[in-house]
């Protein structure tokens, strides 16, 4: 038996890099989840694919390790100061299922970026532990972006 876990994030924010600096390392996807914590491996599948495993985390007894794969397609217009980063899941790998979007659009003294994510994580728990697991689940993916996005925010030399 297992619990399904929805979540659905959306950030903005604005660095002091270029569009193309954010755009080089974004759409790098080994360079980009360098920045992402609690990693523990990222294997290239091939053909813009990537398989992620998170670390486990948990207690001896009772863990969870979140993976799953994703193929990644980038665009970058280098007259217009914009491009994107899009992720589709991967079905039949791991226990996730996790796609998004970078938007990059720049501006002579900074670069705008968002960042959308929507994913289901299958928990092996019972389902009556659902109302319980959810939100736990719900927040760590949710603290981990955040994460994510102050460590990428660093290496672009800060907010604006």
């Amino acid at each position: 038996m297992s619990i399904t876990v929805h979540i659905e994030l959306g950030y903005e924010f604005d660095v002091k890099a270029t569009a193309t600096e954010v755009f080089d390392v974004l759409s790098d996807v080994p360079t980009s989840v360098s920045h992402f914590p609690k990693v523990d491996k990222l294997t290239d599948l091939g053909e813009g694919t990537y398989q992620w495993e998170m670390e486990k985390v948990g207690t001896a007894q009772v863990n969870i390790q979140t993976v799953y794969a994703s193929r990644y397609v980038s665009q970058f217009d280098a007259s217009k100061s914009q491009g994107s980063v899009k992720w589709t899941p991967v079905k039949g790998v791991g226990n996730a299922l996790v796609g998004g979007q970078w938007k990059i659009k720049g501006s002579p003294k900074s670069t705008h970026v968002e960042l959308a994510i929507q994913g289901q994580i299958e928990v092996p728990l019972p389902g009556l532990m659902k109302m319980v697991v959810a939100p736990v689940v719900e927040s760590e993916f949710e603290k981990l972006v955040e994460k994510y996005i102050d460590n990428l925010i660093k290496r672009f030399g800060g907010e604006v």
